[in-house]
């Protein structure tokens, strides 16, 4: 007797070797949220964790909860958003000191009444007030430069520097680990391993420059930095020195 295709369907269907993975099941039940509610005798014959310390539930016991795993999932997300919260905290914490030693070198260089106590300033006073080891200050060649540029104080860069430490038209730039053969910070390139540096924009008789701030840790500066504050210092001490520029004869 010929089988009809319902019935030849059935007993392949009976037959077949359905094999579901453990992520299918988890699948399936992350579409179905509602599945054990319907279903609740399913419940019984499940290893679920349970009310009290037993990772098993007791032999007889009908009925399990999702209390326990639940209560973990929740401790664990609490305790998540604890870190977050203290990383901002710590992170505030920093901003909020980078920003009052910036804003007490910025009144300092305001201060400065002539170049000399200018120059005074970022040698001696911007390394203690921002917390770094050393602060340099240097321009590029000029055809025309304002004399008291040309000083021991002022370091002689090469044509060319600024852009390649910046990129063309680059305001500032931080660097984990500085690889300065002493054009940067002369006599402290072997102490320094991170740094900020940052563009001096040229005047009417002041060619490109370069501030640039070093640190003995290889973690003081590093790329992913806000670079805004040490670009507002370096706009800062470009207008204390164009204030200074000589009148023209």
């Amino acid at each position: 007797m010929s089988q009809g295709k319902d019935d030849v369907t059935a007993e392949t269907l009976e037959t077949a070797d359905i094999r579901l993975s453990d992520d299918d099941v988890a699948e399936f039940l992350v579409a179905h949220p509602d599945f054990f509610r319907e279903r609740l005798e399913v419940l019984s014959f499940m290893n679920m964790p349970g009310r009290f310390a037993q990772d098993v539930p007791q032999e007889g016991a009908q009925v399990v909860d999702f209390q326990q795993a639940l209560l973990n999932q929740q401790k664990e997300a609490v305790e998540e958003l604890r870190e977050c919260v203290r990383d901002v905290i710590e992170t505030s914490r920093s901003n909020m000191s980078v920003q009052q030693r910036t804003h007490a070198a910025v009144l300092a260089l305001l201060g400065a009444r002539d170049f000399e106590s200018l120059i005074r300033v970022v040698n001696d006073d911007l390394a203690r007030l921002l917390d770094v080891d050393v602060v340099c200050v240097g321009y590029e060649p000029s055809d025309n430069p304002l004399s008291w540029l040309i000083s021991p104080e002022i370091a002689d860069l090469k044509p060319g520097l600024v852009d390649a430490l910046l990129g063309a038209g680059g305001p500032a730039k931080l660097y984990r680990d500085i690889a300065d053969d002493g054009s940067v910070f002369g006599a402290a390139a072997g102490l320094v391993q991170s740094a900020a540096v940052a563009r001096l924009r040229p005047g009417q008789r002041t060619p490109v420059g370069l501030m640039a701030l070093g640190s003995r840790s290889d973690s003081f500066f590093q790329p992913g930095q806000g670079t805004e504050l040490v670009v507002f210092l370096a706009r800062v001490l470009e207008n204390c020195i164009d204030r200074m520029q000589e009148p023209s004869m």
